[in-house]
């Protein structure tokens, strides 16, 4: 009999064939495969998908997107075995509203820079001065940002090739003064890190490819320096609110 695993990873490399990443929802849909397997559970249920979506100690949101995960595999699966049961939309409630992002004025996005000056080493300075104002800028996300190549930057002719959500390619032009930037940092990087150990364009001071996580936690305390505080009631501004 074929394990509830072997059938995920069919689905998934049919998926994947179809251009679909499924990166995060492919580690979570394995999780609950195997979590069916070791119960020796061989159908899908309501039951199990539930159980398994509400097994985390994350909030609704996230349990949400469990459930959603498991839901599209038994519709999947449900064409090859009619004993499987597809768990109903509506099943989890979690709200639908999204922070409202902080909108950075142009002395604060200033201010960021300044504090991000402060850093050492000087190329982890340089790094995160070079980010921050790219994704202010052109409104790029951060993993948009970090998954550049060298290759995908045109300093010739200031144009960015960036990769973004489910694999679609688009071109981003530069003003001259983002370009004078990227530039003046690429020589910086260079100078500081001849061998790289990545070929991304951010690098870290270590050569290698900067972390989103590592560049959020920097973030954090570029806030602190450049004194932007959160407003009240509401979140703490985040890197990815540069977007907007």
């Amino acid at each position: 009999m074929t394990s509830m695993r072997e059938r995920a990873e069919d689905y998934l490399a049919m998926r994947r064939a179809l251009g679909h990443q499924l990166q995060g929802q492919g580690r979570l849909l394995l999780d609950f495969a195997s979590t069916m397997d070791r119960a020796g559970q061989s159908r899908l249920t309501t039951r199990d998908a539930l159980d398994w979506a509400c097994s985390t100690s994350a909030g609704p949101v996230t349990r949400r997107q469990r459930l959603s995960v498991i839901r599209c595999f038994a519709r999947h699966l449900a064409v090859l075995d009619p004993s499987c049961e597809v768990p109903p939309p509506g099943l989890l409630k979690a709200p639908a509203r999204r922070p409202a992002p902080y909108l950075y004025t142009p002395q604060e996005i200033s201010a960021l820079i300044t504090a991000a000056g402060t850093l050492n080493p000087p190329v982890r300075a340089a790094t995160c001065q070079a980010l921050i104002s790219l994704l202010a800028a052109t409104g790029l996300r951060i993993a948009e940002a970090l998954t550049l190549d060298c290759g995908d930057v045109d300093l010739d002719a200031g144009l960015l090739r960036v990769t973004g959500k489910y694999g679609k390619v688009r071109l981003v032009p530069l003003h001259p003064t983002m370009t004078a930037a990227l530039a003046g940092y690429a020589a910086i990087r260079d100078q500081h890190c001849p061998n790289p150990r990545a070929g991304t364009f951010f690098l870290a001071s270590t050569g290698r490819a900067l972390h989103p996580n590592i560049a959020r936690a920097t973030f954090w305390q570029l806030l602190d320096r450049a004194g932007i505080q959160a407003l009240p009631g509401r979140s703490r501004p985040r890197l990815h609110d540069l977007r907007h």
